[in-house]
C-alpha cells in the first residue's frame, strides 16, 4: 500500500469516513443506546457534514503542521458534493474525514481518540462560522 502522502485526499476521506462511522456507532452503543431506529437518528447528528465541519473548526487550532496540511489538502480536493449541503460545509467535512484517514493510516490511534473524545461537547453546540486559517 502507498503511504498516506502519495494518496489522493479523497481516498483518505473515504477511509476516514468509515473509521469515524465505526467510532460513532460504537460510541452510541457504549452510551447504552439499543433501539436501532434511535441509534440511526443519533448517528446522523454525528456524521452529517455540518457536524464534521464544526468538529474540524474546533480541533483545527490544536493540530500540528502535518495535520493542517492534510486538512487543507482534503478541503481543496476536487470532487462532487450532495445537493442537500453547501459546498463549503461539504469540503470541510471532507477535510475532517481526510484527517481521520491520515490518523488511521499513520497509526495515530491516540491522536484520533483525543479528537473523538471532544466530539460530544462540540456537536452539542450550535453551528459556528466555518473557516480555517491557512
Amino acid at each position: 500500500m502507498r503511504s498516506w502522502q502519495e494518496m489522493n485526499p479523497l481516498t483518505l476521506a473515504y477511509l476516514g469516513d468509515a473509521v469515524y462511522e465505526l467510532w460513532v456507532r460504537t460510541h452510541l452503543l457504549e452510551l447504552g443506546n439499543e433501539k436501532v431506529k434511535e441509534l440511526h437518528k443519533q448517528a446522523i447528528s454525528y456524521v452529517r457534514a455540518g457536524a464534521q465541519a464544526q468538529i474540524l473548526q474546533v480541533l483545527f487550532p490544536e493540530l500540528d503542521d502535518v495535520e493542517r496540511k492534510v486538512v487543507l489538502r482534503g478541503r481543496n480536493a476536487k470532487g462532487g458534493y450532495p445537493k442537500n449541503v453547501d459546498v463549503v460545509t461539504y469540503r470541510y467535512a471532507t477535510a475532517f474525514e481526510s484527517l481521520v484517514g491520515y490518523w488511521q493510516l499513520s497509526g495515530q490511534a491516540q491522536r484520533m481518540q483525543w479528537a473523538f473524545s471532544q466530539v460530544d461537547g462540540i456537536i452539542g453546540k450550535g453551528p459556528g462560522e466555518i473557516g480555517l486559517e491557512e
